[in-house]
This record gives C-alpha cells, structure tokens and sequence, in this order.
C-alpha cells in the first residue's frame, strides 16, 4: 500500500487547515462562552486566518478577553 500521500506537502497543507480551523472554532467557542458579541468583521476574521501561531496566539487571549478587541491586541 502506497502512503507517500500522507507525507506529503499537500497532506500536510489539508491537516493545517484542519488545524487553523479548530483553533478558530475555540477562539470563537471562548467568546462566545464569556457572552463576547463577535461581529460578521472579526469573526470572518477569525475563521478565515491560516496562520497557527497567530490563531494560537488569539486563543490563549480569548479565555481571559473582556471584548473581542482583546482577543486582537497587539501586546
């Protein structure tokens, strides 16, 4: 059985989506959580950025934000 499409650069491309995905599902889970109004603009935002450690930077601020401002912050 061939599984050199699972080392793959394209598979590896498919997993990072799945990964920023579910960061930004928590990120928004968190907010919504703390009863955070997100906007159509952040959240879009949100789902729509690729970039891990920027997603994972947001999702260690969403659990202590006051405002999706917060969650944005340049610290």
């Amino acid at each position: 059985m061939d599984l050199s499409f699972y080392k793959s650069s394209i598979s590896e491309e498919i997993r990072d989506e799945g990964r920023a995905e579910g960061l930004a599902r928590g990120i928004l889970l968190f907010l919504a959580r703390a009863g955070i109004d997100v906007s159509d603009e952040a959240r879009e935002r949100i789902m729509d950025c690729t970039d891990l450690d920027t997603l994972s930077r947001w999702l260690l601020r969403a659990p202590t934000a006051t405002s999706v401002e917060d969650v944005f912050a340049e610290k």
